[in-house]
C-alpha cells in the first residue's frame, strides 16, 4: 500500500513533529546517591582491605 503525499503534507507532518517534541517536557534524572562508606560496616572494610593487600 502506497500513499502519495505533496511536498507541503510532508513539511506539515515534520513542523508538528517538531513541536510535540518541543512541548514534551523533560523530565530530570535524579542522579543515584553514590554509597557513603560511612554506612559500611568498619569490620566489613578492614575484610575489604585485607583481600585486596593479599591479592597485590
Amino acid at each position: 500500500m502506497q500513499n502519495n503525499y505533496s511536498v507541503d503534507e510532508i513539511l506539515s507532518a515534520i513542523d508538528d513533529l517538531q513541536k510535540i517534541k518541543k512541548e514534551k517536557k523533560i523530565i530530570p534524572i535524579k542522579n543515584t546517591p553514590k554509597s557513603d562508606i560511612s554506612s559500611i560496616p568498619k569490620d566489613t572494610l578492614k575484610l575489604i582491605e585485607e583481600a585486596e593487600k593479599n591479592k597485590s
